[in-house]
Parts: structure tokens; sequence; C-alpha cells
């Protein structure tokens, strides 16, 4: 490597570093002692094959504080293990479970459990607010009221509290911390909080809160059926009808591990990885090839006594620090280990691209498929699942 092309990419790290800063500065955060709500809220939880979660989930919802109208709709989608006995078990006059209808052609199962959530759900009135919730998500007890908070102090129609990830194992501890460090590195909150433009999207499906009307005006989850990462695409809808959104701080309201282990973790991210840049296979890989040299190249470079390599992955390991301070990830050692989470997400992509070519990608029992229409592009800052 030549020293020029060391120097300049150890400058791109350093500027991403500074951005991760800025960014964890200006992230919103909600109160640690948010007011009570009157707003009526729906939580919609979307459930397949998840008898072992959904019952602390529920639990967690169910002793939500501040709130005064809350309802739960929990989706079981074509469950196999005993999910829907857990929910019926559940003797709560604010839960109600409903089945999914089969899935129709051009949907992907989650939009589709989610978007029979609602329609299971009449409108509670003017403010209504829905509530996305995975079963692998544990919310704290204030989470909703101090999301609804946030909703209303930022003036914005849709806010996406990223949860604390929880990560055991290096696997795990290589990759989860990624998603929230590349938009944090990546993405200009403020700007991308007001801005239409689809690259300037992030968001997470593990916990998702927008107002009911600005879900509606933007065609709910109707119009992200086909989106491999419908989380984004919803944000992307909200604000193409006029909507604000985007993430905040949510490692003070939940958390979640959402995958266990290395085979989780492969096929998880194979699902949607080759979707998460652009919405193309190609855009992937040239994103994941563009990391490689900026967070990998210096480093090596570093090895063989090169300072400007040696300035360039302190800055990886300063921008991951600061991403796992604002998000609530492990931050030490783990950011030391930045290059090789690179090239860990690195096999990732590639063994998502190369399954999506070959029509293989499945997941909890179904092929995974895009939109007849096309996907549709979806920011360089997100890795979601």
């Amino acid at each position: 490597m030549s020293g020029r092309l060391v120097r300049t990419l150890a400058a791109v790290s350093v500027v991403g570093a500074a951005h991760a800063a800025v960014n964890a500065a200006l992230l919103r955060r909600p109160p640690a002692d948010p007011p009570s709500s009157g707003r009526p809220v729906t939580v919609v939880l979307p459930v397949r094959d998840e008898a072992a979660q959904v019952g602390a989930c529920l639990a967690a919802l169910l002793d939500q504080r501040g709130l005064d109208r809350l309802r739960v709709v929990v989706v079981d989608d074509g469950s196999t293990d005993g999910t829907a006995d857990v929910v019926r078990a559940v003797h709560d006059r604010r839960v109600r479970l409903v089945t999914a209808p089969p899935l129709p052609p051009g949907w992907l199962g989650k939009p589709h459990a989610c978007a029979a959530g609602v329609a299971a759900a009449a409108p509670q009135g003017d403010g209504e607010v829905l509530v996305f919730v995975d079963a692998d998500v544990r919310l704290f007890p204030d989470a909703i009221a101090a999301a609804v908070d946030v909703l209303d102090g930022s003036g914005l129609d849709l806010v996406s509290p990223w949860p604390r990830p929880l990560a055991v194992g290096a696997a795990e501890r290589l990759v989860q911390p990624l998603a929230p460090w590349l938009w944090i590195t990546t993405l200009p909150l403020r700007l991308a909080e007001r801005s239409p433009r689809p690259s300037l999207a992030a968001a997470n499906g593990q916990f998702l809160v927008v107002r009911r009307d600005a879900y509606e005006r933007a065609g709910g989850h109707a119009a992200v059926r086909g989106e491999v990462l419908e989380d984004i695409a919803l944000l992307r809808a909200v604000k193409r009808s006029g909507g604000r959104g985007g993430p905040v701080d949510g490692s003070r309201l939940a958390a979640c591990r959402m995958y266990e282990g290395w085979p989780q973790v492969r096929d998880g991210y194979a699902k949607s990885l080759w979707a998460s840049v652009g919405g193309r296979p190609a855009g992937g890989l040239a994103a994941a090839a563009a990391l490689t040299a900026v967070y990998v190249l210096p480093p090596a470079a570093a090895l063989t006594g090169s300072r400007a390599g040696l300035v360039g992955y302190l800055a990886g390991v300063a921008g991951r620090v600061a991403s796992g301070v604002a998000g609530g990830s492990r931050v030490w050692p783990d950011a030391l280990a930045h290059p090789l989470s690179v090239l860990v997400l690195d096999v990732l992509m590639v063994g998502s691209v190369r399954g999506r070519r070959r029509g293989t990608l499945r997941w909890r029992g179904r092929t995974v498929t895009a939109d007849p229409a096309g996907p549709t592009p979806v920011s360089s800052a997100t890795m979601a699942r």
C-alpha cells in the first residue's frame, strides 16, 4: 500500500470518528422520569415460533408505567411451537390474540403480521400511537411513555428507540454492535430527521413508535409489504407522505439479544444484509469493500510501522467507543477488535449476496423474496434484522 493511500483512508476514518462523536452528542434521549401519557397506545407484537420469548416480552409490555390507555395485539403468524398457547395463558383484558391470515402473494411475513395487527385494532381516537415490538425485546417499565414523550417533544411522526444490544460470545460481540455504529458514523442525524431523501434513513423494527395518523397516511405496512427491511421502508414511506422521523437513544428503554450464537448471526443477517445498502446485492458488496478499505487496511499498514495506519486504526476504535457509549454496547475490549468485526461483516455480506442470487435465503421456514417491483434503496447507515 502506498503511504498516500494509507493517509487518505486514515483521514476518512478520523472524519468518521468525529462524526460519530457529534452524533452521539446530538442523539435524542428520553427523559429518565417521563410524564404519564393520556394518549391511546396500541402495541402490535408479531410472533412466529416465539414460545420461548413471547411470555417475557408480554410481561414487560403489561408492566409499562404511565400509560392510561394501553392495549396489546399479539399476531400469531403461523406458529407451530405453542406460541399461541403461551399468549392465551396471559389473562389480561388489555391483551388480544389474533391469527394472521395466509400470506398473500407479494407480501413478506413480518409486514403482513404487522398489518394484520393494526387492522385488528380499531382506531382509539385522536392522538393514538402505534408501537411495534419484536418478541426478543425486553422493554423497561417506562419505555413506551418515554418514547411517546420523545415523539411529542421532538415534533416527529416516527421514532425508533434503538434497544441496547446484548451480545454473548465472540460472534455476537463482533457483529451486533455494528448496526448502531454504522448509522452513528455515517448518518447526519438532525438532517436525516427532516430530509425525505431515501439514503438518509435508519430505523430498527425491534421497537418502533409512530403516530397512527402518520402511519395510515403513509399507507401502513401495505406500502412496504415486500420489503426485507420493512422498518427502514416504513420510515421512508412516512417521510414521503410528509412526516419526519429517525432513530433515538433506546439504550435506557429496552434491551435485545437479537441472535444467539454464530449460526443465528449468520442466518439472520443472510436474509437481509444484501438489501442494506442501495437495495441491490452489488451495492452491498461495494459498501463492504469501502468499509474494509477504511477500517482494515490502515490497521494492516500499522502492523508494518505506518504511523498514518495507526492513526486510522485508533480512529476506528474511537468511533466504536463513541457508538458503544451512546447506544449501550459493550465497549472494552471489544472496540479494539473493530477491524476484525468489519472482516466478519464482509463474510456475512458475501454469504447474503450469494444466497440472494441463488434464491436460497430462508427465515423461520419461509423463503425470503423481494418485492416483485424491486427492492427499495436503503440507507448505507443501516444493517437491520
